[in-house]
């Protein structure tokens, strides 16, 4: 026939141009408008059967289609039918094609199907499947992952509430082995905790992820480009993994997760309807239980083959490694620093360096640890604390003059006090106590000793002003300061000050130059 015709006309020329001209696969597709795929199965095909160029200019058509595919059927002759079921299988291994497994088919059964009539029986039973059969999953391909949208419930032990809770669902592409897990919510850390037990309980990572495009694995939904939590795509790196979310509104890209779904409905939840579970962990022994009757149930359609047992025929063998480190599960979330240089996170405050503090920063939020990144640097890494309304301070992300204040307690400041005199001790004790916190009085207190070190005053002096102080009720370093620059402590305090201290002749309106010095805190 001339469709025959031209199909043999086409394998001369392949074999020609490959054998004479020495064309590359893509050359000789191009010339003849077929793939290289068909010419490499060609040439695959010619050397199997013994052919050179010589040869096949000495033979004629019908004998060169029976070298390359064999003999064939006389007329109402009956011929073995391929299992179309096991060539589905097959198909899942990597480099596994039908022209190969034509090829065998043949050796096998010399009189069967010749290529066109093989392929069209294989698909023939394709088409009568399940959707989600249809679909060729290579083993170790892809995990379909997604949340079933009827709800387990837990129950409140004290009321009696019935809460509902989540189910998720993962299942391997080629073999549906299939995980489920009850989850308090589809929030990130409970989407990503899921996926977690789930390739524990697979053994093994698959190449790609294959989710819905729900918030907590997509940020910017896209039928194109969709934009990857940033969590999520962490997770995929950390096993060695590519996200391919499903097409929005596009089952058929998700069907083998669809399925598994449904099935998980009828043979976990619909089991459990009646039972009534008072936590999430007596709930997830449960469902447990239930995989294991339900991953090593019959399957007709695979020759009741079992899915563990096409788990470890398929997947098992091909799944990447899991790496010794279980992934920690982390937020990211952007931030500005305050004008303290602390980022807020869940209410606790953590230190940048000062001079980040009007720069945009993300923070990664992990189970023990909070980083901060700017321009994918890490810039600073604490501890986490769930303590509400404090402050986790390195002192190296301070300034200079914040930083001497780090190393001050009121013990020592009023240990500096008393080097000096036992009345400066003392007025040092009085402006902490006076002071909502003791550090508001830190300042005033190192600008007093400063006077003695930088201010030309001596200890004896200082320590006199001190005294005067206390009488008169005076708390501030300029005040000190007037004293001396008066030479007030000189002066013989009046014994009406000794008892009742009610009359100040020195206060803070009293101002000279230096009340409009620079006040930074001395080094000590």
């Amino acid at each position: 026939m001339a469709t025959e015709r031209l199909t043999m006309l086409n394998i001369r020329e392949i074999l020609r141009q490959k054998w004479m001209l020495e064309r590359s696969h893509r050359e000789v597709a191009a010339s003849i408008g077929r793939s290289p795929g068909m010419v490499g199965q060609t040439m695959i095909r010619a050397k199997a059967a013994g052919l050179d160029w010589a040869a096949v200019e000495k033979l004629g058509d019908l004998e060169l289609e029976t070298k390359l595919y064999g003999p064939r059927a006389a007329a109402g002759e009956s011929r073995p039918m391929p299992d179309a079921a096991w060539l589905h299988d097959e198909l899942h291994r990597d480099g596994v094609t039908l022209e190969l497994l034509h090829m065998e088919y043949l050796a096998k059964e010399p009189q069967g199907y010749r290529y066109t009539q093989f392929c069209k029986h294989y698909r023939d039973w394709v088409d009568g499947q399940r959707i989600s059969m249809r679909q060729i999953h290579k083993g170790g391909e892809k995990t379909f992952v997604d949340f079933s949208g009827k709800r387990p419930s837990i129950t409140d032990r004290l009321t009696g509430e019935k809460i509902p809770v989540e189910l998720f669902v993962a299942v391997l592409g080629a073999s549906s082995y299939t995980y489920a897990e009850a989850t308090r919510s589809q929030k990130l850390t409970d989407w990503l905790s899921a996926h977690v037990h789930a390739l524990e309980f697979f053994e093994g990572a698959t190449t790609a992820l294959v989710p819905d495009q729900l918030r907590s694995a997509v940020t910017v939904p896209c039928r194109y480009e969709p934009e990857i939590n940033r969590s999520y795509l962490e997770l995929s790196q950390h096993y060695g993994m590519v996200v391919l979310p499903a097409r929005p509104r596009k089952p058929k890209d998700k069907a083998k997760v669809e399925t598994a779904v449904r099935l998980a409905q009828r043979w976990i939840l619909a089991v459990i309807r009646n039972e009534i579970f008072y936590s999430l962990a007596e709930l997830n022994t449960r469902i447990r239980e239930l995989l294991v009757v339900f991953n090593e149930r019959p399957m007709r359609y695979y020759g009741n083959e079992s899915r563990r047992e096409r788990y470890l025929r398929l997947d098992k063998p091909h799944l990447k490694p899991l790496p010794a480190t279980r992934f920690d599960l982390c937020e990211w979330r952007v931030c500005k620093p305050n004008i303290d240089y602390h980022v807020e996170v869940e209410k606790h405050f953590y230190s940048v360096l000062y001079t980040l503090r009007h720069h945009q920063l993300d923070v990664r939020i992990g189970t023990a640890t909070v980083e901060v990144y700017l321009h994918g640097e890490r810039v600073a890494a604490h501890k986490r604390s769930f303590e509400p309304y404090q402050f986790t301070t390195i002192k190296e992300h301070m300034p200079k003059a914040h930083q001497a204040h780090a190393d001050y307690s009121p013990s020592r400041v009023i240990a500096w006090g008393k080097a000096i005199g036992p009345k400066t001790g003392e007025l040092f004790e009085k402006i902490l106590a006076e002071r909502p916190h003791p550090e508001q009085g830190f300042r005033a207190c190192m600008g007093i000793l400063r006077l003695a070190k930088k201010g030309g005053y001596e200890k004896e002096r200082l320590e006199a002003a001190c005294t005067r102080a206390l009488a008169l009720g005076l708390r501030s370093r300029r005040q000190i300061e007037s004293v001396l620059k008066r030479g007030l402590d000189k002066m013989p305090l009046p014994k009406t000050f000794d008892t009742q201290p009610t009359k100040q002749l020195v206060h803070e309106n009293v101002r000279g130059a230096a009340y409009y010095d620079d006040e930074e805190i001395p080094s000590c």
